[in-house]
């Protein structure tokens, strides 16, 4: 069951670069700002992108989140995703979250599902929830 929302963030993709042809594959870099679980954070993700045979996406990624003190969190995910007009791309899945942080210490082993959506013009808009 979906829990409550623990964050949301907001960015701007910045390198896309293919890996293969066959199959289609490439490879996406972002950053971004928001809030994990209230608290401000500024991070960045890598993930691949295979395209499928019936043009579905199937993506895998990991990044991290920064606290304005400093203290990080890491996830890795999967999700599977759809093309938009323009390019854009929206994206359903699951990040595995892990921090050392006492103060985010909630997010460990928590599975969390996701939005995420990539306009036409490389704007991103993430969010996340608790999966209980």
């Amino acid at each position: 069951m979906l829990g409550e929302q623990i964050g949301e963030t907001k960015g701007r993709r910045l390198v896309r670069r293919v890996i293969s042809i066959d199959p289609p594959t490439a490879e996406v870099s972002f950053e971004d700002t928001g809030q994990m679980l209230g608290i401000p954070t500024t991070g960045m993700g890598t993930y691949t992108s295979v395209i499928r045979p019936d043009g579905s996406i199937l993506g895998h990624g990991q990044g991290l989140s920064l606290t304005q003190d400093g203290e990080a969190i890491t996830w890795t995910g999967t999700g599977v995703g759809k093309f938009g007009p323009g390019g854009a791309v929206s994206y359903r899945g699951m990040l595995f979250l892990q921090t050392p942080s006492q103060k985010l210490a909630r997010v460990n082993n928590a599975c969390a599902a996701f939005e995420y959506e990539v306009d036409a013009t490389g704007n991103t808009n993430s969010k996340l929830w608790e999966w209980k």
